[in-house]
Parts: structure tokens; sequence; C-alpha cells
């Protein structure tokens, strides 16, 4: 991480492109080296001669911001983050640049943003750990009981027997107790489902697998398909409440195009009236680049030309001047680098227009205006921050007037007015038209500046500029005083369209239960239109906003006083109380705003700015928080806002957005998703159980942070209602059924323990316990997991009722557990007593009765127990499946007539101990109607339980949907205004794309020349060592 410097350019210090690995964004980053190194150290020896002093502040986190200053020779030089090269960046149109290392190792910015990685693990993952140590403990607790049994059973033997005393004398009870407690443990070790997490993983990643090969989620047009990055969490796709959306490039395409602008008291622009071709004989000979005219609006086009309104030349030249656009030019196509698509489309339409942006350098802009190039000396950039909202460039023009353009949103804008008239409300109306269209809006404003206010603020800005404490605070204040008194030009209007199909998908995720909340950088305004676009919103809404909800919390306070005796049920009670009819059936939507969001979790941070009863409120919850974990207000508010059919967040931080959604998990304990695009949904993504990233125009930083990566948010109704319900669906199964097979088949062991002295005894062969869960069983049960289906895709897609089983955790909990364990040890007593019952004396012709016969009685009757119970529940029948249950089948026979042949059993009568058993065994008619009974006595009751069901009416979910009638296809739903509702008519406001700190670089002599020659000039930029680069956060959404 380095300080002043300069590269290998030439003389002109340039732009120095930088792309982050740490971070994939797809857009350049700027740095740039000091001036006064960049000319003064052009060679190795004054390089080695260099004996600057770097004052800096001390090691940090904050990866976007770096205050210092460089004193050499007699003069200070402000250092600011565009002098650093952060570790892990990439120099793209530079070859060799030098540096001072400024922090290194563990003191640098990104190893101290680094955190523990938590990694994720589903609902059932928890679940199969802790029933994983119950079945454990469960298993010493038995072998205990069974080892404490075999000793009074050998003590009693031995009193009974003492003629074979000489037997036991180097051995007492309590010795072989103990021997036979662990080896108990051995015998009954069998069933802890080892095998099942290795099976598990591999169901896993087929799944992952699947969704990957998914045709009907490839986005063609530009070749991206869906992408499973995490291969562990697919079962809990199934089992989503909550969706947490970034708006802007998620549900919107992040397209940007200029359509409306109001300048003068004259709104232009789509559907103003105006709309035609090219006006005739309008020539826009200034058109010379080759660009596509997007706003088609003769009256503007003719205005323009004519070039005899001063408000629209002003206009338009602030388009093309106050930008922190990069341009190359390629032949003879000029090309924008731009840091948002706002920008780009504001620099776009003004080049449309006439007034095209050419070239910048160091300290000039030139640009053409209607084909006369016009070069302004850039005097200063008051550069964009979320906290401003507005971004100002101040410049001289070619007859030396100095003048400041503006731009920003209009809440920051309009109160900076010098006087307010017609125009100005005129300007107001067309920016709620405009947002009520969903449009982004943005005003414009100038002034012009004397020479002696110019000279007196600039002294000043150099003084603020070189000061390492609260120097950020100290500029602020300067452009706030310049920035005011200002001249309102006008509005503009962008359009961001949604993407395909996303009415249709929120659609079906509300019939599916699923709640979707949109947490966005954008006006209230713009949101809010968005969602009644998207069908978030509908008409019939009671949409509570921030004095509603203050009313709402205020008398929450009033009826709980005592807040720590009353639990999150009391909460939840009394919001109900206050709205009646609000119950968490009744349609309605809860929009709320960053601000008002930081008052209502941080109370300590805003007591004085409140009064009243929300004022005493906030302070006993304040006091409340500081006694007992997450406070009072925080399961109010998350109680009103869960029993809300949508929710819109405006104006929230990267960091609220991931608050939120850790409050919804604390508080409700439900399984959430999170989808967005860009860098400033990296937290909300990796906060939530499940992170899906958008594969949009902000870069690649949220593919590569999250679970899943998709290309349009339309497919997430595929990937949640199709694969992540089939995935709950069959790991949920697979868990059912090997659960039981492994009980079913091997708890005989344990009831053989009371018949053959507690001796651990092993019952089954021991290469049938070894083959049982590999090949015995394995293969249905796997075929289960991967290909088992209740219903089509078509049909998930037309019923998403269906998808409320995962939520409910229905498929697989406790109980099921229960069932199942019951289900298998009812098997196992069956298969293991009716034989007993059948060997008493003897059975059959060959007078078959010995232990080895028993054994494999009792283990093909539980094997063929599992396999038709396995039959039974399969609802998707495929080629594999059959051949799955047919191969365990015969790799039963198979094995067992190697495992007990008699040649085995010459070569190794240790290891085959079961010579021809099978074959004596199972070619007795008699034995085999012993199995045929075991197996009827086991299917019986699965038959029972579902035929009881199907006549007293008992449907499934699924069965009960199948049922209902086909509902008729939802109406496409069309962008479209909307009138006021409640408090819905307010001003926009504009929500910027970009960072803060393009300004400064380019004041400073950041340009991008076109043609720029290379040479070996070598200066000072201070890289980080090792270097590192991250991009900051959009605040826009």
């Amino acid at each position: 991480m380095g300080c002043g410097g300069s590269s290998e350019m030439g003389p002109e210090p340039q732009v120095l492109k930088v792309e982050s690995k740490t971070t994939s964004e797809t857009n350049l980053k700027f740095r740039k080296a000091l001036l006064v190194t960049h000319q003064e150290l052009v060679s190795e020896e004054s390089m080695a001669a260099f004996d600057g002093r770097v004052t800096c502040e001390e090691p940090n986190s904050r990866m976007h911001s770096f205050t210092g200053t460089l004193e050499w020779r007699g003069d200070t030089y402000s250092l600011d983050s565009e002098r650093l090269l952060l570790r892990g960046c990439r120099l793209r149109n530079t070859d060799v640049c030098y540096g001072l290392v400024i922090y290194a190792g563990f003191d640098s910015k990104i190893m101290m943003n680094c955190g523990k990685i938590k990694r994720k693990k589903t609902k059932l993952d928890h679940m199969m750990d802790r029933l994983v140590i119950i079945i454990f403990l469960v298993l010493l607790v038995t072998s205990l009981c069974l080892a404490i049994a075999s000793g009074f059973w050998a003590k009693m033997f031995q009193e009974k027997h003492s003629y074979l005393s000489a037997l036991y004398k180097h051995t007492t009870p309590a010795q072989q107790a103990f021997f036979n407690f662990w080896g108990f443990t051995i015998l009954l070790s069998i069933i802890i489902p080892m095998s099942m997490y290795i099976t598990f993983e591999f169901i896993y990643l087929v799944n992952s697998f699947f969704i990957n090969w998914d045709l009907e989620m490839y986005y063609a047009v530009k070749d991206i398909p869906a992408k499973a990055r995490s291969t562990s969490l697919n079962d809990q796709l199934g089992q989503i409440e909550y969706i947490f959306s970034d708006k802007t490039g998620t549900l919107t395409q992040n397209v940007m195009s200029f359509k409306k602008c109001c300048i003068n008291g004259t709104i232009y622009g789509t559907g103003t009236g105006h709309e035609n071709k090219q006006p005739p004989g309008s020539g826009l000979t200034w058109r010379h680049h080759g660009e596509k005219l997007d706003l088609c609006d003769t009256a503007l086009l003719e205005a323009a030309q004519q070039d005899s309104d001063p408000v629209l030349r002003e206009f338009l030249r602030l388009l093309a001047l106050c930008h922190t656009v990069m341009v190359e030019e390629k032949g003879d196509q000029l090309v924008y680098q731009a840091a948002s698509p706002d920008e780009e489309a504001l620099v776009l339409a003004a080049r449309n227009l006439g007034y095209v942006f050419l070239a910048r350098t160091q300290d000039t802009i030139t640009i053409s205006e209607l084909g006369r190039k016009r070069t302004y000396k850039v005097l200063a950039m008051l550069d964009f921050n979320s906290d401003r909202k507005r971004m100002s460039v101040l410049v001289r023009d070619p007859q030396g007037m100095i003048r400041l353009y503006t731009k920003g949103a209009d809440t920051v804008i309009l109160e900076r007015l010098q006087r307010r008239g017609p125009n100005e409300t005129f300007t107001e109306m067309a920016l709620d038209r405009f947002a009520e269209e969903t449009l982004r809006t943005l005003c414009l404003a100038s002034k012009e500046v004397s020479e002696f206010e110019y000279s007196v603020w600039n002294r000043r800005h150099h003084e603020a500029s070189v000061l390492l404490q609260d120097r950020a605070r100290e500029l602020d204040k300067l452009y706030e005083e310049m920035e005011q008194n200002l001249q309102l030009l006008g509005a503009t209007a962008i359009e961001d369209k949604l993407q395909d199909g996303v009415p249709e998908t929120i659609q079906l995720l509300k019939l599916g239960n699923i709640k979707v909340w949109v947490l966005t950088g954008d006006k209230q305004e713009t949101a809010m239109n968005v969602g009644y676009a998207c069908k978030l919103l509908t008409d019939d809404m009671e949409i509570l906003e921030e004095k509603e909800i203050s009313e709402i919390l205020e008398a929450y306070w009033v009826s709980n006083n005592n807040l720590s005796d009353h639990g999150e049920a009391v909460c939840s009670g009394h919001l109900a109380q206050q709205h009646p009819e609000a119950s968490c059936n009744r349609n309605r939507a809860l929009i709320i705003s960053g601000d008002f969001l930081d008052k209502i979790l941080h109370p300590g941070e805003v007591l004085k700015g409140k009064t009243g009863r929300l004022r005493r409120w906030l302070a006993g919850c304040r006091a409340v928080d500081s006694q007992e974990q997450g406070s009072p207000v925080e399961k109010a508010f998350v109680d009103l806002a869960t029993s809300c059919q949508a929710v819109i967040c405006c104006r929230v931080t990267p960091k609220q957005k991931a608050l939120i959604v850790q409050l919804v998990k604390k508080h409700k304990k439900v399984i959430t998703l999170a989808i967005g695009d860009g860098a400033n949904d990296v937290n909300m993504i990796k906060t939530a159980d499940i992170g899906v990233g958008i594969s949009g125009l902000e870069g690649l930083q949220a593919v590569q942070c999250s679970d899943y990566a998709l290309a349009q948010f339309r497919f997430l109704q595929r990937l949640l209602l199709v694969h992540g319900r089939w995935a709950y669906l069959r790991i949920c199964k697979f868990l059912r059924y090997f659960f039981y097979k492994t009980f079913a088949g091997l708890m005989a062991q344990l009831w053989f323990a009371f018949h053959n002295g507690f001796t651990a005894q092993p019952l089954y062969e021991g290469w049938f316990l070894a083959l049982y869960n590999i090949f015995y069983t394995a293969y249905p049960v796997l075929s289960m997991g991967l290909l088992e289906q209740d219903v089509s895709a078509k049909k998930s897609l037309e019923f998403p009722e269906l998808y409320v089983i995962g939520q409910q955790e229905k498929l697989f909990n406790y109980r099921v557990f229960s069932v199942t364990l019951l289900h298998g040890v009812s098997t196992s007593l069956a298969s293991f007593y009716i034989a007993l019952w059948a060997f008493e004396d003897h059975v059959g012709s060959k007078v078959v009765g010995d232990y080895e016969s028993f054994a494999i009685t009792v283990a093909t009757s539980a094997l063929l127990s599992v396999l038709v119970e396995i039959i039974l529940d399969t609802k998707f029948w495929t080629v594999l499946s059959f051949l799955m249950v047919t191969a365990s089948l015969l790799l039963f026979c198979l094995l067992s007539f190697l495992t007990q042949s008699i040649d085995a059993f010459r070569i190794a009568p240790a290891v085959f101990c079961f010579p021809e058993a099978s074959q004596n065994a199972l070619t007795d008619p008699y034995v085999l109607l012993v199995v045929l009974l075991c197996l009827v006595v086991n299917t019986i009751p699965s038959l029972t339980v579902r035929l009881y069901h199907t006549i007293m009416g008992r449907n499934t979910i699924q069965q009960k949907i199948h049922l209902k009638a086909r509902r008729e296809p939802e109406p496409w739903v069309e962008l479209r205004a909307h009138g006021p509702r409640s408090s819905f008519w307010r001003r926009s406001s504009y929500a910027f794309s970009h960072q803060e700190g393009y300004a400064g670089l380019i004041t400073r002599g950041d340009s991008l020349r076109s043609r720029a020659p290379r040479s070996a000039h070598p200066g000072l930029l201070c890289p980080e060592k090792p270097l590192a680069l991250s991009s900051l956060p959009s605040p826009s959404e």
C-alpha cells in the first residue's frame, strides 16, 4: 500500500487502472500517483535519494478510506485512498509502477478485514448431528445394561452349574460384564449411521449437478447456466420462508436508459406526445461518433439544435461536464467507462443531444457543444458520498466565468435553491410523476461563482485537504458552503426495467407461502412502484409506513410497561390487538426507511431527537437491552414486519441489509434466502441461510460469495419450487429409510442377546454385517435420494402450495424419526421372533434347526421387508430405480453364494464360517414359508395405514392439491403508474450507483487519455506489500 508515485506512462500523470482479484469486479478502479513524485522521481537514482516523510493513520480495516500526508522538500501533500494500491490488485494499463510500503502483513487492510468463515449447515444437518449423538448415547446405555445383565447371568450360571467351574476359574462375573460391555459396543456400533454421511454428501453432489444441468435455468442470451456453488445446502432450498431481495439489477435489469426530463417547466421524453423519429431536416451533424439515439423527442431535439434556451443549454452542459466518466477513443468511436450505469446514461443522453464529452486531462474537460469544441478548466470536483447524495464540479469556461454544476437527489438539491418559483414547483410535480412511473430521478442545478469567492474558498479547501484529523468532515463543510443558492435547471428520469418473469415469480413464491422483502438503497416511491409492478404489492393491501409503525410500537409500549416480563408471544399478541383486523392473514405491507430502522434498532443513538412516548419507549428498551440479549423493540418490530405479506426497506446500507436478515433469523427461527447482484449485497448474502448471486452488470462479487448463482431472478422459482422441494423430499425419504433399514435389519442382534446368555455373540454372519449397508440395502435408498419425485416439475410450478411441506418440516423431524425407529424395531422383532418360533424345535423336511440357518432366515426376512417397504413408498419409478432394487437382490444372492461356498470355507474357515448355510436354508420350502410369513407380517401395517388414510379421507397435501380445480392463469402485469396511497405523495430522490472518490481522482489529473504513449518514467506510487484491492459496495442498493 503506498503513497505518491507514478507509472511508466509518459511525462503526463495518467490514470492507473487496476482490477481486483479479491472482488472479481468488472469495473476497473482508477488509482493515481502524486504529480510532484511523478515529475521528480524519473530515475532509479532519484528514487534512491527520495527522503520524504509519510504521516498517516494507524492500520485499520476501512478498505475505502485512507488519510495521510507526504512531507517532502518543505511542502506537504495530501494522501488519500486514491493514492493506494491494496493487496491483490492487478495493473491493467500500466506496465510498471513504483511504490512505498505503508502497511504490510497482518497490518494490511485486506488482512484486517478477514474474519472467521462461518460454515453454513442446514437444519437437517444439525438434526442429524444431534440424532447421531443420541444414538451413540443410547448405544452406550444399551451396552452397559446388557453387560450388567451378562454379569448377573454369568453369576447365576456358575452357581447353577458348579461342575463347570474350571472354565470360569480365571474370570469373575464382573470381568465378564466388563468384556461384554465392549463386545456389545462393537457389535451394536453398526447402528450408528456413519456411512449415511458419505451417501448424504453424494446425494447432495448429484442434486447440485441436476441444478447445473437444468436447461430451464440456462440464460442463452448471455450463455450463463445456473450454478450450485455449494453442494451441502440443497435440501434447505425446500424450506425457505423469507426471501430478501435487492432491487436494482436483481428485480430490475440494471440497464439504464434516459427516458424523460423536465427543463425550465417543460417535460420531454416518452409519453409526452413529442415522440417521433428524427425531426425532418435536423441533420444532427454533431452526432459523428456512431452512437445510437435513445431519447426520441422531437421537441427536445429541435430545442437543443436551435440553442435558444439558456436553461436548456446549461442543462445539457451540466450533463456533459458534471460526472466521473472516463473516455477512450477507439477508431472513430468514443467509449465511455463509467462508475455506474446511471452516469453513463446521462452522458450518453447529453451526447445524443449534441453535447459530446470528448476528453479530460488533469485539470480540463473537453466537450463538443453542437459541433463546437470547448475546453473547460476544472477548478474542483466536490465528490459524491452517500451522506451528501450529490456531486458538483467547479469549472472555468472559455470566457473566464466560474460556474458550479451540481446534480443529486431532489431532497438535497431543492433545499439548497436560491429561490422557489413556478418552475421549481412544476419540477417537483414532475419528480412525483417520474417516481410514480418507477423512473430513477435526479435534480440538476448550477450557479455562478465570483473570483473573490472562489479564491477564498480554494485556499480553505487546500488547507482542509492536508489535514490528518477530520479531513473528510472539514471538506464536507466546505462543499456545503459552496453548494448554496443554486439555480434549478431541471430534472432527469432514467428507466431501469423489470427483468422478465419477475411478477410471475413473486406471485408463485407468495402462493408457496414465501414472503419476499425488498431491501434497496433506492428511494421509497421508486421502490414502491416497482413493488406494485412486480406484484409484491397489490392495490388491496394496507400499507404501513413510518407514521403507522410508530403508532403501533408506541401503543405496544403503553400496554406493556414491564417489557422484561413479557416475551415474544406477548409482543405478537399485542401487535394483533392494535390491529385486530390485521392478523397474520390480513393482506398488508410494511414500508420503512434506513433512517427509521436505525431509530428503532439503535435507540441510544437517536434518543435526543425523539420526544413523547416513543422516546420513553426507546429509552426503556435501551435499559432492558443492557440486561438481556435481543431488545423487546427488536422483537416487536420483527413480529410486526413478519405479520405483513410484503416488506420494502428503502435507503438501507449494506450493513442494514445484513442486520435485517440477522434479526429475522434470530427472532423467528426460520430459513432465509438473500439474493442480490452487487458488492453491496455481499453482507446480506453471507448472513442469510442461503445466498443467491445474480450474474449481472455490477460484477461477480455477489456470485463469488453466494451459494447458488443464477442469471435471472425468474429462475429462483424453479430453484426453490422444483429443485429445492425435490431435494428436501429426497433427503427426508433417504434419512427415513436409511434409519429404518438400519434398525429393521440390525436390531435383531439386540434381541438375540436375550437368548444367548448376553454373551455378545453375533447373530448374523460377519460378511452380512459388513455388506448390509454397502451393497444389500444401499442402492434402493440411494436411488430414492437421487431420483424420487412426488409430482413432476410442471406440477410443482402449477401448485406452489406443495412447498409448504418443507417449511413445516413435515417429512422429517423428531416425531418422524421416532415413528421410523418404532417401525424398524417392530420389523426386527417380527423377523426375529417369527423365525425363533418356527425354529423352536426343528424346521422343514431337512430338519433344519441350526444356528446358521436361523441367522440366514432372520437376515433374509429383514432384508426383503426393507426392500418391499422402499418399493411401496417409491412414487417415481425409473429404469435406474428398478435396476437399483434388482441389483440389491442379485448382490445378496451372489455375495452370499461366494462367502458361504465350501471352497472359501476350506481356504479360510475362520473368515468364511457359514459354509452353504443359505443353500441349505433357502432351498427348504418350509423356511421359505417362514420368510414369506415375516414379509407379510412386516408389510401389512404399512398397507393398513395407507388404506386407512384413503378410506377416512386423510389425504396428503399433495393429494388434496391434485383434487383442486386448476386455477385460472394470472394476467400479465405491465409497469404502470399508480396514484397516491397513504403518505405516498412525496417527492422522489436519486439513488447514486457509484462510489465516493472518483472526483478527487480526476481533479488531481486522473484522466484517461486516448492513444497515451508509453515510456519509461518511473515515479513513486506506494503499493501495499502484499497488494490488495476491494471495491466499495454501492450505496444505491
